[in-house]
């Protein structure tokens, strides 16, 4: 790719405002893509899962040619709990580009998206998108944007901050982009030029000084081994000569193997490169995030990486279970240790620790979609393992217990609102404002414990029959909000080991909603369903019918079954209380009792101060 000037962007949203569907098509109408790349959708998101439910969860690179400029694009993640991707992107961009839902508005994690961006002084740029929605309000958004601008430059006391924010208005679903509101153009070319024009910088291309860069992600080569990312902020590096890492335990010498920047949707070796252009550079084998690379003669430390900590913790096991070894290929503590350092080594955000029983592992991150999606790679690898339920990280300041707490923002359709804020209300959620969106929604704004919202998903997506929207912002630590309930419900058990049938569980169904199918195998001190009452019961789902020769004039029952929905690793997360764990194999996720046998533990729950 030849051009005479770089620019390195990220393009950043909420979750689901269509950024990576903006970024198709910037690639597609920019010659980047083959005839059969062409007809790909989400190009951006590889990964399985990201393709399974619709969200980024890594940050990805690209990089194509327009007007002569080479443009590094940064597709980030819009979820609150992928924060960390995000800040690491910034770390290695000019420029950012804003997208906003026309008729949502900036949310929490617009918010937090901005608030990292004005810090470090990064040109931003918005484009309002689905300006085609029926339900669009584009005047009141832009007024939402710039009152955010505005309360973002206060706090962080940003005194001669320029409002004059350039804002294209764009349908990314449907490709086009305009500079002018209510003018629909047939491309995306408007926000092309943007990029290209004199508003956001282009990288500094200076050679002078020793060579530095920051490494802000890491990767993986079949031929060329461990590699590090990162952009180079001074100077120039060649292939086959030595440098420096400077870790954050001491010095390492490397000789640079391989170096490759990013050509369309994928990368290509060259024998050198200068500032301002990202690279992924081969011959350091145990690089870190956050961790300098720099020449010999001229070892000078760039600040390292530092993203907000870890809110939410599990702990992690082997499998103990009496069905465990049946389903998955690793089992001992070692290969699950190894698993979760190489996690946390690719990501920042999370954290893991050894606890005082070596089969246990604590895992600490942002979130518990972030912990879910750990796990299911774990599942996929092949593991089998146990997670408990996510407990909030508690701290001591000025002598008193405090916990994490969120702003919690609630797109919801109106009738609905009542459920949603008696749900909030028991969980010690504070309603912090309430304002109607359109003629038949409201928006609820609760500031809320995290433990709060742990187990609440599930449970809001039934109030609102799945029509409502919920996003939370990290708002640091408060004095402690008191004891609460895990669960309201107690837990369905089996009570003996066996295969299920359907008739014992036809006739527990008036117990409550089951969680298990007839002919699967089960174990004592399994949960096999949520029970109707605040405890638990114990029962038996085994039982079959006993056959006679006694005929009577009536009928058999016909069993009949409601149909279960497959349980899901997040599902089961939200709903295990302190006493349960899910175990997790490559083909099952079951929720079992911590304590299996039925004479050792009470079936009375009690609300328990959190330690």
């Amino acid at each position: 790719m030849s051009a005479k000037a770089l620019k390195n962007i990220a393009v950043v949203a909420h979750v689901d405002h269509g950024k990576t569907t903006l970024v198709d098509g910037l690639l597609k109408q920019s010659g980047t893509l083959s005839e059969k790349e062409e007809g790909t959708d989400r190009i951006m998101d590889s990964g399985d899962i990201e393709r399974e439910r619709g969200i980024t969860i890594t940050a990805k690179n690209c990089a194509f040619n327009w007007k002569d400029y080479k443009i590094n694009l940064l597709d980030t993640p819009g979820h609150a709990d992928f924060g960390g991707e995000v800040e690491r992107s910034l770390s290695m961009v000019d420029g950012v580009l804003l997208l906003v839902d026309a008729s949502e508005g900036p949310l929490p994690q617009t918010r937090f998206v901005l608030t990292k961006a004005m810090e470090r002084g990064i040109k931003i740029g918005v484009v309002i998108n689905k300006v085609d929605r029926p339900d669009e309000r584009i005047d009141e958004v832009h007024g939402e944007i710039e009152d955010l601008f505005l309360e973002l430059a206060s706090m962080l006391n940003i005194e001669d901050f320029d409002l004059d924010i350039p804002v294209l208005y764009a349908s990314a679903k449907e490709g086009w982009a305009s500079n002018e509101r209510g003018v629909q153009k047939d491309n995306l070319h408007d926000i092309l030029d943007f990029i290209v024009s004199d508003f956001y910088p282009v990288a500094d291309l200076s050679t002078e000084g020793g060579f530095q860069m920051l490494v802000a992600n890491l990767g993986y080569n079949t031929f060329l081994g461990a590699q590090v990312v990162g952009r180079i902020v001074r100077g120039k590096i060649n292939k086959n000569e030595q440098y420096t890492a400077i870790q954050k335990d001491g010095k390492k010498n490397f000789k640079a193997s391989a170096i490759q920047v990013y050509s369309k949707l994928g990368m290509e070796e060259v024998t050198s490169a200068e500032a301002g252009e990202i690279i992924i550079l081969s011959g350091l084998s145990d690089g870190k995030i956050g961790d300098t690379i720099c020449s010999q003669d001229a070892l000078d430390a760039l600040e390292r990486i530092e993203v907000e900590p870890p809110t939410v913790s599990v702990n992690v096991s082997v499998n103990t279970s009496p069905l465990s070894g049946k389903e998955g290929e690793y089992l001992t503590s070692r290969k699950l240790e190894e698993f979760l350092e190489e996690s946390c080594r690719q990501n920042v955000a999370l954290q893991y620790e050894e606890t005082d029983d070596p089969k246990i592992y604590m895992l600490k991150g942002r979130g518990e979609l972030q912990l879910a999606i750990v796990f299911e790679e774990l599942r996929r690898s092949g593991y089998e393992f146990m997670v408990s339920r996510p407990e909030v990280l508690f701290e001591e300041i000025d002598g008193v217990k405090s916990e994490p707490y969120e702003r919690v923002v609630l797109d919801i359709p109106s009738d609905a609102t009542g459920a949603v804020t008696e749900k909030l209300s028991t969980r010690k959620g504070k309603m912090d404002n309430m304002m109607p969106i359109g003629e038949d929604r409201t928006r609820v704004t609760f500031v809320i414990p995290s433990r709060g919202l742990i187990g609440y998903r599930s449970q809001f997506l039934t109030d609102t029959r799945g029509e409502g929207l919920m996003s939370s912002e990290y708002m640091g630590y408060q004095p402690y909000a008191g004891d609460m309930l895990a669960r309201q419900n107690g837990a369905i058990i089996a009570d003996r080991p066996g295969k299920m049938t359907p008739y014992a569980l036809f006739n527990l169904l008036s117990l409550g909603k089951q969680f298990v199918l007839p002919g699967q195998q089960c174990y004592e001190g399994q949960v096999t369903g949520e029970h109707t009452r605040t405890n638990d019961t114990n029962v038996n789902v085994v039982r079959e019918k006993h056959l006679s020769s006694v005929r009577t004039a009536g009928k058999d029952v016909n069993i009949s079954l409601p149909p279960i929905q497959p349980m899901t690793m997040e599902f089961a997360m939200d709903w295990i209380d302190n006493d349960e764990w899910v175990e997790v194999t490559p083909q099952t996720i079951r929720i079992r009792k911590k304590e299996l046998a039925a004479n050792k533990r009470s079936v009375i729950r009690r609300e328990k101060e959190e330690k």
